[in-house]
């Protein structure tokens, strides 16, 4: 585990060549975010950020309200533009929108649940081109709630039409931004067990800020904590879980018990 102490200093992976390490281990990189000043307007919220997402891997972002996670997945999914430094998916620096991003692969998951309240899963489904069986290969408990409309969908049964439409697409990367906000635990763990599933038989990079964070370890392969806008320590997720309540109080003050109440910029 990387603890970078203060925050004043250049959090997270140190250089470039600490980048590569990762990917020589987990097989190809799909996200490098390397030196990244990331923002609103040209305003940073995120300075010299350095992330890395391979192939396969499930990445946790933890950190608390206005750290900067939601600025950080916005940035990555192309919704914000980069002020500097480099982000590249599949080894290759990008500037594109997320409409572009999305056609070559990358699904994105925000906070707010996307469905179309007025059709039914079913037509949720068919509207992102995502077959039937592959959604309920996935969340088979969508079957009995395929002809009901999605508004008449309880809260969790939203979000598991929501992450089956994202996983259907065969994506090459995903990107979750509380996937599990306001959700009971057992439903957080289907969600999560359908992330890691994702990851392991499809290969799919998967990137998550999550406010369930004990949970979120137990199937996340590595951690990033935030705060105030850069990377205050890193590690994989067994070593971040033998430390969590130094962890939490240090760094996740308002996660874990008001991730409901959530103001990330």
């Amino acid at each position: 585990m990387t603890d970078v102490g203060d925050v004043g200093e250049v959090g997270g992976v140190s250089d470039a060549s600490d980048v590569a390490e990762v990917g020589d281990e987990r097989g190809d990189l799909a996200i490098e975010v390397i030196e990244a000043d990331l923002g609103y307007g040209g305003a940073p919220v995120c300075r010299g950020l350095n992330l890395t997402v391979a192939r396969g891997e499930v990445v946790c972002l933890l950190g608390s309200n206005g750290a900067g996670k939601t600025t950080t997945m916005l940035s990555i999914a192309g919704e914000l533009p980069l002020i500097a430094g480099s982000i590249q998916l599949h080894s290759k620096p990008t500037t594109a929108p997320l409409h572009r991003r999305a056609k070559e692969g990358l699904s994105f998951v925000t906070e707010e649940r996307s469905v179309i309240m007025r059709l039914t899963a079913e037509q949720n489904l068919r509207l992102a081109g995502v077959a039937t069986e592959r959604a309920l290969a996935f969340f088979p408990q969508l079957g009995p709630l395929l002809d009901r409309p999605a508004g008449l969908l309880s809260g969790g049964e939203q979000q598991m039409l929501t992450l089956a439409r994202a996983l259907g697409r065969s994506p090459r990367i995903l990107l979750a931004d509380e996937l599990s906000l306001g959700l009971a635990p057992l439903i957080v763990e289907e969600l999560l067990a359908a992330v890691r599933t994702a990851a392991d038989s499809q290969g799919v990079a998967c990137l998550l800020v999550e406010q369930h964070v004990r949970q979120a370890l137990e199937i996340a392969d590595r951690v990033y904590v935030l705060q105030r806008g850069r990377i205050v320590m890193s590690g994989t997720s067994a070593e971040i879980a033998r430390d969590i309540e130094t962890v939490e109080k240090a760094y996740l003050t308002g996660v874990v018990e008001s991730g409901s109440d959530k103001t990330d910029s």
